[in-house]
């Protein structure tokens, strides 16, 4: 689903007594998947990633591999031990459910949602939240190996979105695992992580992308909007849609509809707001007569600086 080209791994010197870990969710970052939010590396009120981007808020202890929407949740994306170890606790029964929706649970405390916590002695530790409710395959006192399912990604807890959030600890201090020395600044020479195989910092990317007969709710694209495969003829309009995370003032989107005829629409917006998840569309009202049969070819993508981010391609038919 997810296509960029814009990627950076950006790393400092490990602690003393450091080992790998594995990525903790079963899915293919940049395909169906991405890091929504780094650790916060800001030591005051601000907040800065690992690059000195936008992607984390400010106190943000943890990485967030997160889904494009939620029918990728509700499909079952498994959460993964980064590590062996054993468990330390779990907790398993709370809603998934956005923390801003009305009907949301107190969160009392558990804004990690459902979650593992999982220690992997010499003072090492690393906590899974916000898992789905009723997912867990583990209890406390049991031994996992890296890479064994503990549970499914969910939106427990305090959170707007289905994700991951992967805190490693040493020590009872939380460490970012692209530049584990706590005293680094962000936007480092690249050196080492903890990582066991190398993950890419990405600045941005698309989290989908399709086709409507008309402006979609935001809403209805973080639930899950399928781009349909066949429009008809009498659609009231023709509409593509992108939707992407990490987006910042000055940015260059791009989105295009070309037909049987010939280009349909084409329009470059400016990105006038940084923000963690947006989406645009651009649209042409029906022709008269209908639309023409065919084909219909749809291109969007990304610039900063003049650099591409990112690009997305697909396409429709009118019988």
């Amino acid at each position: 689903m997810i296509r960029t080209t814009a990627a950076l791994t950006l790393a400092l010197a490990l602690p003393a007594g450091a080992f790998d870990f594995a990525q903790p969710i079963a899915c293919t970052l940049g395909r169906d998947c991405h890091i929504q939010n780094h650790f916060d590396r800001d030591p005051g009120p601000g907040a800065a990633d690992v690059a000195c981007g936008h992607l984390t808020y400010d106190g943000h202890d943890g990485t967030d591999f997160a889904l494009p929407d939620l029918a990728a949740m509700q499909a079952g994306v498994a959460v993964l031990a980064a590590a062996p170890g054993t468990v330390r606790g779990v907790r398993n029964g709370m809603p998934d459910i956005r923390v801003t929706d009305p009907a949301a649970p107190p969160l009392e405390g558990r804004d990690c949602g459902n979650g593992v916590a999982i220690d992997h002695g010499d003072g090492w530790e690393t906590q899974y939240c916000h898992l789905r409710q009723g997912s867990l395959t583990v209890a406390p006192g049991d031994r996992v190996a890296a890479g064994q399912q503990i549970g499914l990604v969910g939106l427990s807890g305090n959170t707007e979105f289905p994700h991951v959030h992967l805190a490693i600890r040493k020590d009872g201090v939380a460490l970012d695992p692209f530049a584990p020395d706590p005293a680094s600044a962000c936007g480092a020479a690249p050196q080492d992580t903890l990582w066991a195989d190398p993950i890419a910092y990405d600045p941005f990317g698309f989290t989908g992308a399709g086709f409507a007969t008309d402006i979609p709710l935001f809403d209805a694209i973080k639930a899950g909007l399928p781009s349909p495969a066949t429009l008809p003829a009498d659609a009231p309009a023709l509409v593509i849609w992108a939707a992407y995370f990490g987006p910042r003032t000055g940015d260059q989107l791009t989105l295009a509809i070309t037909g049987p005829g010939g280009e349909v629409i084409r329009e470059t917006l400016t990105i006038d707001r940084t923000q963690a998840q947006a989406f645009r569309a651009i649209g042409k009202r029906q022709p008269p007569g209908g639309w023409p049969a065919g084909r219909y070819d749809g291109a969007v993508t990304m610039t900063r600086d003049g650099q591409l981010l990112g690009e997305q391609s697909l396409s429709v038919t009118i019988p």
